[in-house]
C-alpha cells in the first residue's frame, strides 16, 4: 500500500518591498523535492488580503480563503521568516492569528534570515506562538546570517553543501512528526 503524500505548505512571511524572502523560499522549496512523499505549497502573504482586524474579513477574501483552505488540508508547515527589530513581521503574525484549528497538532519547521543573528530572534519568538496554537515545532531549523549577499544567482546560498545537509535534518524531522500526528489525528480528532 503506498502512503498518501505529505502536504507540506511554505509560508513566506514577509510582504516588504525588496524583501528576499521569495529566494530562501524557493531554495527552501528544491530542497523539499528531494525528499520523496512531500507535496509542496508557497503561500506567499504578499499575494494574500489580510484583514486589518482579527475577526474582520477583507473585501475580496478569494486569496486568504485559498490560504486557509491550504492551512487546513497541509500535514506540515515551513515559515520562511526574516527578522525585523528582534522579531517577525506583523503580516506574519495577522496571517498565523487569522487562523486557529488549522495550525492544531501540526507540526512547524522555521527557515530564518537576517543580519548577524540570522532571524534567531524571530524563530525564538514564533515558537512562543505555535506553541499557543497547539502546534508542535521541530527543533532542526536553517538560519542564514546575512544572506544578501550569499546567494549566488542560481538562487543557492554560497554554502549550498552544508544548507542542503541542514535542510536534509529540518525536513526528515519535520515529516516524522508530520506522518506521525497525521496518523494521531486520524485516530483521534486533536482535543484543543
Amino acid at each position: 500500500m503506498t502512503e498518501q503524500p505529505l502536504r507540506v505548505a511554505i509560508i513566506i512571511g514577509s510582504t516588504r518591498d525588496g524583501r528576499f524572502g521569495p529566494t530562501v523560499a524557493r531554495w527552501v522549496e528544491e530542497q523539499a523535492g528531494g525528499h520523496p512523499g512531500l507535496d509542496v505549497e508557497v503561500i506567499d502573504l504578499a499575494d494574500i488580503p489580510l484583514p486589518h482586524a482579527l475577526g474582520t474579513r477583507p473585501a475580496d477574501p478569494a486569496g486568504l480563503d485559498r490560504a486557509t483552505t491550504a492551512l487546513e488540508t497541509a500535514d506540515a508547515f515551513v515559515v520562511v521568516t526574516p527578522e525585523y527589530n528582534h522579531s517577525f513581521p506583523g503580516v506574519l503574525k495577522n496571517f498565523i492569528d487569522t487562523h486557529f484549528t488549522q495550525w492544531q497538532a501540526k507540526p512547524v519547521a522555521f527557515v530564518s534570515y537576517g543580519g548577524m543573528a540570522g532571524g534567531l530572534r524571530a524563530v525564538e519568538q514564533l515558537r512562543l506562538v505555535f506553541a499557543e496554537l497547539h502546534a508542535v515545532t521541530v527543533r532542526e531549523s536553517l538560519c542564514f546570517h546575512n544572506p544578501w549577499n550569499r546567494f549566488g544567482e542560481d538562487g543557492r546560498p554560497d554554502d549550498h553543501e552544508s544548507a542542503s545537509v541542514a535542510a536534509k535534518k529540518m525536513f526528515e524531522q519535520l515529516a516524522w512528526w508530520a506522518h506521525t500526528l497525521r496518523d494521531a489525528r486520524a485516530t483521534r480528532p486533536y482535543a484543543a
